[in-house]
């Protein structure tokens, strides 16, 4: 989930919620700026995008119809103290999935959250699970995006460097360091990346086995996945899945 607000104490009201709720596995990116914001989408699709309307670079209603030119069916949600009409109707008009206001309660944010992240997540894995093997068309005024669209889409294959460069017309080393100076990782690091953000929400939504998951995030067996997702997240991916088995059980069992 991606956070955009100039407020520190708004963004930390907000995070305690989430801490709180039942949506407590989402990893929450923060930022102040839009600027900053844009960096962040372009790193990585989040599954929920809440911005704070009154930013220090950018409009904030700007700030979502741009997010929503880059991933269209993203569910974006306003937060703010401001009331007028207009906005509102300026934020529906946009395709904005909610407007909410502040003081932010509890009770509001996770009805808001039901009904848009839910089937959000849920649309992932179908993805994963039924992704279709068509061609994507580069965009070559935009090669690094290009490519982060193609990582999206293909991180579940053998996919290389060269791969990539040669789908956006760059030679590997020149399409390197561009990727690097634009998205802040290496082409190894960011897929990487991608692939266990992905890893780690079939590990919390589903009860795959762990083997099918390795396949259908790219990697070659359980064991050097396994190997993987344990240097970058910390625990194996069966101790990452028990952690919210255990949160779930101790759900039931207090309801």
């Amino acid at each position: 989930m991606l956070l955009v607000d100039n407020d520190k104490q708004s963004r930390h009201e907000f995070c305690q919620i989430i801490q709180e709720s039942k949506y407590n596995f989402l990893s929450i990116y923060e930022s102040s700026t839009a600027d900053r914001a844009l960096f962040l989408l372009k790193q990585n699709k989040p599954s929920c995008m809440v911005i704070d309307l009154s930013l220090p670079d950018m409009d904030g209603i700007k700030l979502g119809r741009t997010a929503l030119e880059m991933y269209p069916d993203l569910p974006v949600i306003v937060v703010t103290h401001l009331k007028m009409f207009s906005l509102v109707q300026d934020a529906i008009n946009a395709g904005f999935s909610a407007y909410l206001l502040k003081a932010l309660s509890k009770a509001d944010l996770v009805e808001t959250l039901e009904r848009v992240l839910t089937p959000e997540l849920s649309k992932q894995i179908n993805n994963i699970m039924n992704r279709g093997q068509g061609g994507i068309v580069s965009d070559l005024s935009k090669p690094i995006e290009s490519a982060i669209h193609i990582i999206q889409e293909r991180y579940n294959e053998s996919l290389t460097l060269k791969d990539v460069s040669d789908q956006v017309y760059l030679s590997p080393s020149y399409f390197s360091r561009m990727f690097k100076d634009e998205t802040g990782k290496s082409f190894v690091e960011y897929l990487a990346f991608v692939r266990m953000q992905k890893a780690k929400t079939m590990l919390r939504l589903s009860s795959l086995p762990i083997e099918v998951i390795a396949n259908n995030t790219g990697f070659t067996t359980a064991g050097y996945f396994a190997t993987t997702f344990k240097k970058h997240v910390g625990n194996t991916p069966s101790e990452y899945r028990d952690q919210f088995y255990w949160k779930n059980e101790s759900r039931t069992i207090k309801a």
